[in-house]
Formats: C-alpha cells, structure tokens, sequence
C-alpha cells in the first residue's frame, strides 16, 4: 500500500501542465529520433544535459525518461518501411517488418509494433514500481565491498561480454577509468593527470564527454559513411490496423515479450539487443506457421518490439535503485543525475522520493501519449525520413556546439568535446565499444571511493572482497563473465576438430 501511496503521489506531480508538457515532449522528440537512422536516445539525451541544467530536476527527468521510451517507440518505423533499423535493438524487428511491408502489410506490421510496445511497456513499468522498492531495501544490506564487486560485474559485462573483442572493450573501459580521475583527489588533495592546466583540476565534465562521444562522434561517423543517393521508401499503404487474426497471434507474443524483456534490461549489460533476439527465437519455434518467418511473419514483429520497450523499464531499475547502469542510455542519465549533484543508489528513493515516483508515474503517461502518438502520426514520421542527411548533421553539430558552450562558457571545454569527438569517430570506424568509456568514466569514481572504504573497513586487509560472500560471489560472476567466451569458444573449436 506505501507503494501505492507514493505512485500516487508521483502522478500528483507528473499530471501537472507544466510536466506534462515535458513529458509530451519527450516522446515526440524521442519518437522523431527513434525514426531517424542512426540517431538514438543516448545521442539525443546527451544533447539535452547542457540546454536542461536550468531546468528543475523533475522536470528534466521526465523529459529524458520520454526521449528513452519515445526513442524505443520510433525504432521500428525505419526498420519496417526502410529496413534500416534506427537503433540496434530493432534489428530483428527489420527482419520481418520489412518483408511484411514488402507485401503491403506495413500498417498491421506498425500497428502491432506500437500495441505491443504498449502494452509491454506497461507491465515493465509495472514490475518496475514494486519491485524496485524490494531491490532498495535488499542493497541498503550491502557494503562498501559489495558494491565495488558488483561495479567490477558492471564493469567487465559491459566491457568483455556486448562487444565483439573483450580486449577492445577492456581498453576503453581503461580509458574511461583515466578520464574519471582527472582532477584533484578528494581525499589526498593531490592533482591527477591534469598536465598543469588549471580547468582541469575540477575533473572533465561528464556532459562534455557524452556530448563529443554520442553527438560529435555519431555525426562526424554517419556523415562519412553516407551515400549519396535515396534509400528506397516502401509506400504505407492499406489499412494500419489489425485484422482479428493479426491480433490474435501478437497478443500472446507482446505479453512472452514483456516477460523476456524486463529481466533482461535489468540484469548488468541486459540492454535491448539480447532480448529482442531472444524473443525471436521464442516465437519461432512457438509459432504454428514457423513457414512464414523470414517472408513477414507477424510474431516476428509483436514479440521483439515487445521485448525492446520492456527492458526499457527494466534498464531504469539497477540505475535508480543500485546507481548502475547497464546501457549506454542508462550510462547518460546517471550522468544526468550526478550533474544535479543525485546520486541514484538505494538512498536515492528516501532522500530524492518526489523526483523518483514522478518519473515513474511519467512512464506510465507517457506510454498512453506514445500509443496516440505513433499510429494516427505516421505520415508524420514517414515525412521525418525524408529530411536531408547533410541538413540533419549540421544541425546536431550546431546543437552540441552551444550546449556544450553553454555549460560553463569555456573554449577548452569546447576543444574537448571535438577531441573526444573525433577520437570516438575512430572508435567507431575500427569497431571500438562506446559504451564502456561513458561507463568507466561515470562509475569508475564510485568503485575508488567503494575500494578504499573498504579497505579502510578492513585495515589494508585486500582478502576482505573474498572472506565477504556476497562480495566474493560478485568478483566469481566478473571472472566467469570474462573466461566463459573464451573456454566456450575453445570448446567448439575443439569439437569441430574432432
């Protein structure tokens, strides 16, 4: 019933105009991005962390909160009639969309996407309203110990497991690590890696960072590899809505993919891409016509999408209740956070509960503003697909410039935004993960502060992550997370030798 009680404070606060208006526009600025190849919600909440500083803290988080799940929604409109997914996580969704478009079914393809990411969206919001309160008070239990060895799990899963070489994403969560401890040493006073230069003793913004690696380095990568020429358009054509028949084969696929998704964003390094993946498999070898699969079987469209908006929810839950984030949007936010001087962890839900349960009451909304939204706007964002690429980057360029200007009026900030800019192009252009730079660099702070209580705790002792076990099963998990590819790959090989 408390939970209840404070949700329903939450909707108090987020049905106010002034919220509302927020939270409408995020979604129709996150679904606008989300239709748009290429550009995600990571980018377009690193753009907002400069422009919203003065804006109240409620208030910004409900507009990022709707960028994320608008951003969810969009996806599947380009991958559909473009096969171009927007976002990773819509890849799968392209695989059936687009056929099912090809045969001039687009509208039930697009309708099914928005019901199911509704109705998904909602039972993950759901879960995450009360079961994020269990979560608190089971991380009020833990230590300083605990928590650095649950940060090494964040750590090495998002470094060693998403990418595609757990060297690679080791280096850059090594350079994310460097990037976080510039600047004066809270407890010796001592100046780290700051090369003398004097705005460098506060540390390097976070902003700065997220800016130059998701906005100037997206831009500057998707403006190098542009074609010039039109991709083709598939007309939407036909009816958008289901057929009896349409329904009853994506209802049961939307709540399998409500269930899959949830768990999946809120377990370290969950994201939306293995879920999504994972729903397909299901609904394969559920389906009665596995036939149609890869010639635009509906299910194929119903039960990714549904997985995708679900773990949505299911990523906001270890960054509101544990401060972890487990993708890069996550990693944003808990920027987003930090900058306000919050920091989401257990705590944040006792000292911070106004700002935490009017966000959550804001999914909720802003799931219903998505729903209307999506389908009666579709010629909408069909004309968004049309907008010129050139146009588009100059303008994210032009945004990214004055926001990170306008953070502390300071040209040096400016010369690092476009350095980590153009460092994060190369990243891209030789296959480095983004992720685990924004990660080390946001978490790497909260694990050193972690460590040496701990060790103050113990009196030098370096055992006590072991003899703790909770903490010992954590640093377990990260080894097996680090050697499981390996040997499993080994394994194989070995097998198809034999």
């Amino acid at each position: 019933m408390e939970t209840l009680a404070l949700l329903a404070g939450g909707f108090a606060t987020a049905l106010t105009p002034q919220n509302l208006l927020f939270a409408f526009a995020g979604c129709f600025l996150g679904t606008a991005v989300g239709v748009l190849p290429g550009i995600g919600p990571a980018l377009t909440v690193a753009l907002l962390l400069p422009i919203t500083f003065k804006v109240p803290a409620t208030a910004a988080f409900i507009l990022f909160a709707g960028v994320y799940y608008g951003a969810m929604y969009g996806g599947s409109t380009t991958s559909i009639l473009l096969n171009t997914p927007g976002e990773s996580a819509t890849i799968i969704t392209a695989l059936e969309g687009f056929q099912m478009a090809k045969r001039g079914r687009a509208g039930p393809a697009l309708a099914t996407a928005a019901i199911g990411s509704f109705v998904a969206g909602t039972i993950a919001t759901a879960a995450l309203t009360f079961f994020a309160p269990v979560v608190v008070e089971l991380a009020l239990k833990l230590g300083p110990a605990e928590y650095f060895s649950l940060m090494v799990i964040a750590f090495v899963a998002v470094s060693a497991v998403l990418g595609s070489s757990a060297v690679r994403g080791l280096a850059m969560l090594f350079l994310g690590l460097v990037l976080g401890i510039v600047g004066v040493d809270l407890q010796t006073g001592q100046p780290r890696f700051t090369f003398g230069l004097i705005e460098l003793l506060d540390g390097i913004e976070v902003t700065i960072v997220a800016v130059g690696l998701f906005a100037v380095a997206e831009t500057l990568h998707l403006a190098a590899r542009h074609r010039y020429g039109e991709d083709e358009l598939l007309p939407l054509s036909g009816s958008i809505w289901l057929t009896r028949e349409d329904f009853a084969r994506s209802w049961k696929a939307w709540l399998r993919g409500a269930l899959i998704g949830f768990p999946f964003g809120a377990i370290p390094a969950g994201g939306a891409e293995l879920p999504t993946f994972f729903s397909y498999y299901v609904e394969r070898k559920l389906s009665r016509r596995p036939e149609e699969f890869g010639r635009g079987a509906i299910e194929g469209v119903a039960g990714p999408e549904a997985a995708n908006n679900a773990s949505a929810a299911g990523v906001l839950m270890p960054m509101l209740t544990l401060g972890l984030p487990t993708s890069v949007t996550a990693a944003i936010m808990l920027s987003a956070f930090q900058s306000y001087g919050i920091q989401p962890g257990p705590l944040l839900f006792q000292n911070q509960a106004d700002l935490v349960w009017s966000m959550i009451a804001s999914l909720y909304i802003g799931n219903a503003m998505l729903l209307v939204l999506n389908l009666p706007l579709i010629g909408l964002w069909v004309r968004v697909l049309r907008i010129p690429r050139p146009q588009l980057y100059g303008g994210i360029l032009v945004f990214a410039t004055i926001g990170a200007y306008g953070v502390a009026n300071s040209v040096i900030d400016l010369a690092v935004m476009y350095a980590v800019g153009v460092f994060g192009m190369l990243m891209k252009r030789y296959d480095f993960p983004v992720a685990p730079v924004v990660i080390g660099m946001i978490l790497g702070p909260l694990a050193e502060q972690s460590f040496r209580q701990a060790m103050t705790i113990s009196q030098g002792d370096p055992t006590t992550f072991l003899t703790r076990p909770i903490s010992a099963s954590f640093l377990a998990i990260a080894a097996a997370l680090i050697l499981a590819p390996p040997l499993l790959r080994a394994m194989a090989a070995s097998r198809r030798r034999a």
